[in-house]
């Protein structure tokens, strides 16, 4: 076994960064279909990890900085989110809600329905809805321990894990196909050749340059620690209470209230530019980490009938993107980067989501509006909305006679 270091697992996630860069640059099919280049680059090294297994070769990276760096992208989350910009888009946070909202009824629908015909527990039919695919690893392992404890369940943090880890999988590769599709039925936004020059704001178009100075980047770098810092505090002062919240949302709410409230008082205008390129640094390296970490072995431990469902979860995914939430948004060009970003989390989790509709619309042009919308929608609400959308179908009565 082969144990790499904190930096040498930060050397692994830089090169495969640069490895799904080239794969996308001379693959056809990736850059059609677009793949995002830490899933490309990702999954490659995740294989060529599950082939050396096979060989009883193993090798394990150091995640310590796994989670600084998804906390850090849902800080620059919040720091991008402007009370005015979220205003103009509140009728389409809202729509987009009821979108999200049904996924979640027919995920858990569709699970528990596929397991009582398949003769499984209700149960794991639940833990293969929304619990872990909208939920994603920190959800599954959560209500994972609650299935053991309460309910008896074998092994369900062990499919908890399995779930979330073939979501995050499928959520990173059906996103640009389902946008492709989506796409030859739009008018495109003129295309980013013809764009007049300016310089993107948010997480749109990464590749783009920005002009930044080292001053005003220390000044971004510290509203992030500073987020950070305080979000952790806050999350441990709700643990254990009626208002407890994940830490990243946590972190996300100190980070608005910092842009806006700084921003009311007159102290100070966060540069979104800075903001956006550490926040786009954190998630490709946060990506990059979680996807060459995958341990593509846990899959194969699924049982026939659980393989099944989950396919059955994805093809659903897809079609819920296409004839709903496109159909929803208004079928137009933003629409479709949506449903990209809707495959994202609806699978897998926000930053998978980001990475979907970056390979969109770097390819086809900006969408201003998909990228204020879903990493809200997807970091902030879909949380809350899950936890009451589950405890709802465990008040059913097969599960109360469990």
């Amino acid at each position: 076994m082969f144990q790499l270091d904190f930096y040498g697992t930060l050397v692994a996630a830089s090169l495969v960064l640069l490895l799904g860069r080239g794969l996308v640059a001379r693959v056809g099919f990736l850059r059609a279909y677009n793949i995002p280049e830490p899933v490309a680059g990702g999954l490659v090294v995740a294989l060529a990890l599950l082939a050396l297994r096979g060989l009883e070769v193993e090798v394990r990276f150091d995640t310590s900085l796994q989670t600084p760096l998804m906390l850090a992208f849902f800080a620059t989350i919040g720091l991008n989110a402007d009370f005015a910009s979220l205003k103009k888009g509140g009728r389409v946070v809202g729509v987009f809600l009821l979108a999200v909202v049904g996924l979640l009824v027919v995920q858990n629908a569709m699970g528990i329905g596929l397991a009582k015909a398949l003769g499984l527990d209700p149960l794991m039919g639940l833990l293969t809805g929304s619990i872990t695919l909208a939920g994603g690893h920190g959800t599954g392992a959560a209500w994972g321990t609650v299935f053991s404890e309460k309910f008896g369940l074998a092994s369900a943090s062990e499919l908890a894990m399995a779930s979330a880890t073939f979501g995050l999988v499928l959520g990173g590769l059906i996103g640009g196909p389902v946008a492709r599709l989506l796409i030859k039925r739009v008018q495109l936004p003129g295309g980013l050749e013809s764009e007049k020059p300016r310089i993107p704001k948010g997480f749109e178009q990464p590749n783009k340059e920005r002009s930044i100075t080292p001053f005003s980047f220390i000044e971004t770098l510290a509203l992030i620690a500073v987020s950070l810092l305080v979000g952790t505090l806050l999350n441990g002062q709700l643990h254990d209470t009626a208002f407890e919240l994940p830490t990243f949302v946590c972190v996300l709410f100190v980070g608005v209230v910092l842009r806006n409230g700084l921003s009311a008082l007159g102290l100070y205008q966060v540069f979104e530019r800075e903001v956006s390129v550490l926040g786009n640094v954190s998630l490709s390296l946060f990506l990059a980490i979680a996807l060459m970490s995958l341990k593509l072995w846990d899959l194969a431990s699924l049982a026939l009938p659980i393989f099944i469902i989950l396919a059955a979860q994805t093809l659903v995914m897809a079609l819920f993107a296409i004839f709903v939430t496109f159909r929803l948004m208004g079928s137009h060009y933003d629409a479709a980067v949506l449903a990209a970003g809707h495959c994202g989390f609806g699978l897998g989790a926000t930053p998978t989501a980001i990475a979907n509709m970056q390979a969109v619309t770097q390819r086809y042009g900006p969408s201003q509006i998909a990228f204020l919308v879903v990493p809200m929608v997807g970091a902030f609400f879909i949380d809350i909305i899950n936890v009451i959308v589950i405890k709802l179908y465990l008040a059913l009565p097969f599960f109360a006679a469990t």
